[in-house]
């Protein structure tokens, strides 16, 4: 640990609506933050809350030990450290920023080759509120690194310690943004559908929720069924085909743009194709997987 530091002080860079979050969270809990962003002006609305500003990067990373990094992705590390790498020997690099699973490999072996620790992190959150209750963060690295620091970043959200690799955080929480991000539209798709259709979305939401409430069973079920080739019957296949159909009828009846749902039917449909062709019932999820292969 340098000589200018201490286990209740750390570093953030990157100051979006995530960093700022992190900030407060740390400070609430007491931690001492410096921080440093390339728009000085997110860094000196931190320092009214009782940050430390660091005037240049540099400056930041030989604050503390430990180095948070909430960027929009891992280029943006190699655009801010890249100046500095002179500046990472014995230091800890934990970046949170959003990427693929091999970004965050090779931004691991990159800090690493400048003499600096390194684990990675996906934060699942409510939006940028990592003081609600559903959100927590994945990490991943080497254990002995993230069991060193995990009590520093406490104040953050429940910690998810999930292995050794470095691109393991990412893996699952690009595996949960890939069921957020089509549930997004199709909440939108709907309540716009609901709009045009001269109703009340507040009346519509609460069912919405209500039906919400299956997903957990259906996740379970189709997880036991992906883990032995996926969940396949040709006459079910059909009959979603036929469902989404009826969806994008109900939308485009009122405007509403069903591209969405027929994305969606296109993958039942090749699913009824696949599984004519293969004299086998073929699941979605076997397709998906299988997708490399079969190119």
């Amino acid at each position: 640990m340098s000589v200018n530091s201490h286990p209740h002080s750390v570093t953030v860079v990157g100051l979006g609506p995530m960093g700022q979050s992190m900030v407060k969270a740390f400070l609430k809990a007491g931690v001492e933050v410096t921080v440093w962003n390339r728009s000085p002006e997110k860094a000196d609305a931190m320092a009214e809350l009782g940050a430390k500003r660091a005037a240049t990067l540099a400056e930041a990373l030989a604050a503390n030990e430990v180095t948070v990094l909430s960027l929009t992705h891992y280029a943006a590390m190699y655009d801010v450290l890249g100046p500095v790498t002179d500046h990472l020997k014995g230091k800890v690099i934990a970046n949170l920023s959003s990427d693929s699973p091999e970004q965050a490999r090779g931004g691991a072996a990159w800090v690493r080759s400048h003499g600096a620790e390194f684990f990675s992190g996906g934060v699942m959150s409510a939006g940028d509120n990592i003081e609600h209750p559903a959100s927590y963060i994945f990490y991943s690295g080497p254990r002995e690194v993230f069991d060193a620091h995990a009590e520093l970043l406490r104040p953050l959200s429940p910690q998810e310690y999930l292995g050794a690799d470095d691109g393991l955080a990412q893996v699952f929480y690009q595996g949960l943004l890939t069921i957020f991000h089509p549930w997004l539209l199709a909440f939108d798709q709907a309540t716009a559908m609901i709009a045009r259709s001269g109703q009340d979305i507040a009346q519509f939401v609460p069912f919405a929720v209500r039906a919400s409430a299956a997903f957990p069973y259906f996740m379970e079920q189709f997880s036991v069924a992906n883990q032995n080739g996926g969940w396949a019957d040709i006459a079910s296949l059909k009959m979603m085909d036929a469902g989404a159909q009826h969806i994008i009828d109900a939308s485009e009846e009122v405007g509403v743009d069903a591209t969405l749902s027929r994305e969606s039917q296109a993958f039942w449909r090749k699913a009824v194709a696949a599984s004519g062709e293969a004299g086998r019932a073929v699941s979605t999820f076997e397709l998906m997987r299988d997708a490399a292969v079969a190119k």
